[in-house]
């Protein structure tokens, strides 16, 4: 963790708070010398850091658990769970698990999405478009239905949904595209329907990212290397001429969980270098 982001001291901003974090593992990087971090793991690490107790959740618990020993290193309160959030029956147990360790939750952060053997409509195997959808889509509703009435018991608490610029830049990723609107327009239901018990739900869009598995995956996808990806990336970003990092949407993540934001909710945030900017 080279990034400057990645060493600031926490101010207690999440104390006494209890964080789901969903997606807090990571893929494999670019290769064995690849030290940067992915959005889930960055989100948990500095929940931790601000004070909030985290579940770190992940389908690979071999992941999550590296993820939680990070944490509980650095004297941060953490703990891991392995839950596939396209099986109800494992997310439905994510409430209790999350009490007996620690409370009832009061930060949600769905930070899992995918979007492998994506491509054009007319060229896609549309098992890759239902797969794709129950990942990002459903795994997102599933994790929202059980949560929520835990949520709304323990008297509110803040939603965090990881989309992607891509719901509204121009992309040949067509399900990847309408997956992550669809998650736009489910944080703004999600809002709507919980003005009255005290829950914020916001999302984030971030743009182009220096993170495992977009350099890692896209590089080895495409067959070429992963420096050379890095550059091509950098130099679609307005601000800068640079990627960003998970911290960047980590740190808006912090600001949108904790109390700071409770004035804000339905919100759909970029957090892009001002690529959604050159839009219209």
């Amino acid at each position: 963790m080279t990034d400057e982001l990645a060493h600031r001291a926490g101010s207690g901003r999440l104390e006494g708070k209890v964080a789901i974090v969903v997606g807090a593992g990571q893929s494999a990087g670019s290769g064995p010398d690849d030290t940067t971090v992915g959005n889930g793991r960055a989100a948990s690490m500095l929940f931790a850091r601000e004070g909030a107790a985290v579940l770190a959740v992940d389908r690979d618990e071999r992941s999550a658990q590296q993820t939680a020993g990070l944490i509980t290193e650095a004297g941060g309160t953490a703990a891991a769970a392995a839950v596939d959030i396209t099986n109800e029956t494992q997310v439905a147990l994510l409430p209790s698990i999350c009490a007996e360790r620690f409370g009832p939750p009061t930060i949600l952060h769905n930070n899992v999405g995918i979007g492998r053997g994506d491509r054009s409509v007319t060229s896609m195997d549309i098992d890759v478009w239902e797969t794709i959808f129950k990942v990002n889509v459903t795994g997102m509703v599933l994790t929202c239905k059980h949560v929520i009435p835990a949520m709304r018991a323990a008297g509110g608490g803040s939603i965090i949904n990881i989309s992607s610029v891509a719901a509204e830049a121009s992309t040949p990723l067509a399900a990847y595209k309408s997956s992550k609107a669809a998650v736009n327009a489910l944080t703004h239901n999600l809002a709507n329907a919980n003005f009255r018990h005290n829950i914020r739900v916001n999302a984030i869009m971030p743009g182009l990212m220096d993170t495992p598995m977009a350099i890692g995956g896209h590089s080895s996808a495409r067959g070429i290397d992963p420096d050379e990806l890095r550059t091509s990336r950098d130099k679609m970003v307005p601000f800068g001429a640079k990627q960003g990092t998970a911290w960047d949407t980590a740190y808006a993540a912090l600001f949108l969980a904790s109390d700071e934001a409770r004035f804000i909710t339905g919100v759909i945030l970029p957090v892009d270098g001002g690529q959604l900017s050159r839009i219209g």
